[in-house]
């Protein structure tokens, strides 16, 4: 996690969703019916049966699917009074982002009703939440201290193989990188020499986002993307409204490093629902482990899962996969993985604020409440973050998660935990265990989950 905000907010709306930690000042719960593991033919949803993928057997559609219900309407609406709230507390680029997402989400709710009116009201609102706001900041030249980092540390990466600075040039708090090396990678467009949108980091890491959002959501629909017409529009209104709803929104418009971590985690979650993708889902999982140390903390959470799901051996499997992933996603920085000194210093001393140069952001989480009472506070405050990581972990031997439903809230709860008491934490740090309960809602587990063999269903229909 990283700690580099500049400034704080007005205890309003700013800090009400934001975590990265260089933002800019003011500113499975089982099978679908009808699916089964015993390769049984049968026809549903759209009809037709065709083996794939060793046949796993996978739903039809049933009845209403996701963004279909009568709750979008009602979400728009809370999306467009959060966005008027921080129109009137927030300042800096929060306040630029509140001023064109309003209008975007409310223009969304009057169009939901509509016929065919519902994937208007999306593209209306992720214009308004997300690309406008986005490309109006990004046009305005100034660079967000978070992406400053990152070109900095892209640049350092392949001159000295480690995107951190020695620690005798650590003068200012801006100095630190809190990222591990695998963000750097988001820098090097800016390295190769593209300047303007095409050169900012933020531009990749909103795309990143999206597009990995978009592969998580097409693991949970009961078709293959490329066979089934209605499967991918399915993938396309979940993923736009997951990027368009505040929580991820202000994230990617005022461009914090949080969402393309978030969205990595959300994709190893979904491919863990099926044994035959535990694999993927630890490198995807690596990836998102190379890049913040966030991440790690899913690490144990899956693999107990699997663990009581799969046995010991595939637990096991997941884990070294995952380190070894993480391990290569950050093998452009040999540097760095030779001098650990330097990744402790920046990523787990710095956010914890043990180094001599501190973020002055400031928040009124109770971690950071104690901590700035002084030395003592601050020590209470660890002292609570290591309680409250050593009870989730003691949860987990005692009762693991049933299923990657039961892993997903766990790790939620973990998350909020972590941020609530930590010392240096800030409010927008919980995108991630709001992010994760989100993607329960949005049936982040109802499509292929469930174990064995069997015949996947593809709509002759809709084949193409």
């Amino acid at each position: 996690m990283d700690n580099l905000t500049i400034g704080s907010v007005s205890q309003g709306a700013e800090t009400a969703e934001r975590g990265d930690d260089l933002a800019q000042p003011g500113a499975g719960v089982g099978q679908r019916p009808g699916a089964s593991g015993n390769g049984g033919g049968g026809t549903g949803g759209h009809g037709g049966v065709i083996a794939h993928e060793g046949g796993n057997a996978t739903a039809p559609h049933n009845g209403e699917t996701a963004l279909e219900g009568r709750w979008v309407m009602p979400a728009f609406c809370v999306f467009a009074a959060y966005a008027a709230a921080a129109a009137i507390w927030a300042r800096g680029q929060d306040a630029i982002w509140a001023a064109w997402a309003v209008p975007g989400y409310i223009a969304a709710a009057a169009m939901v009703r509509r016929p065919r009116g519902r994937d208007l009201a999306l593209v209306t609102a992720l214009a308004g939440a997300v690309a406008i706001p986005l490309l109006w900041l990004l046009a305005s030249g100034s660079l967000a201290a978070g992406m400053a980092v990152i070109q900095r540390s892209a640049a350092l990466m392949l001159q000295h193989g480690s995107p951190y600075l020695p620690s005798r040039q650590l003068s200012s708090w801006l100095s630190y990188n809190p990222y591990l090396p695998a963000m750097a990678l988001f820098g090097l467009p800016w390295v190769a020499g593209l300047r303007g949108i095409a050169g900012n980091p933020a531009l990749w890491l909103a795309l990143a986002t999206v597009g990995i959002l978009a592969v998580a959501f097409s693991t949970t629909v009961p078709h293959r993307v490329q066979h089934c017409q209605r499967c991918r529009r399915d993938v396309l209104r979940r993923t736009a409204f997951a990027a368009a709803c505040p929580l991820m929104a202000l994230n990617l418009a005022v461009t914090t490093t949080d969402p393309p971590v978030l969205a990595l985690m959300l994709l190893a979650l979904a491919l863990a629902a099926r044994p035959s993708r535990t694999t993927m889902s630890a490198v995807a999982l690596g990836v998102a482990c190379a890049m913040k140390s966030i991440a790690w903390f899913a690490v144990p959470v899956i693999a107990v899962t699997l663990r009581s799901r799969d046995g010991t051996r595939a637990a096991a499997r997941f884990t070294a996969t995952s380190v070894l992933s993480a391990l290569l996603s950050a093998a452009s920085a040999p540097a760095a993985l030779a001098s650990p000194a330097d990744i402790v210093r920046n990523t787990v001393l710095f956010p914890l604020g043990l180094t001599q140069r501190k973020t002055p952001a400031q928040s009124l989480l109770p971690g950071h409440l104690l901590a700035a009472a002084g030395p003592a506070g601050h020590a209470v405050s660890v002292g609570l973050l290591l309680t409250a990581g050593l009870a989730v972990a003691a949860s987990l031997l005692i009762r693991p998660p049933r299923d990657l439903r039961a892993a997903t809230l766990r790790l939620a709860l973990g998350l909020a935990l972590m941020f609530t008491l930590g010392p240096a934490e800030r409010f927008g740090y919980f995108i991630y265990p709001l992010g994760l309960l989100g993607w329960v809602v949005l049936g982040g587990f109802g499509g292929r989950q469930g174990a064995g063999a069997g015949a996947s269903r593809v709509p002759q229909e809709s084949r193409e």
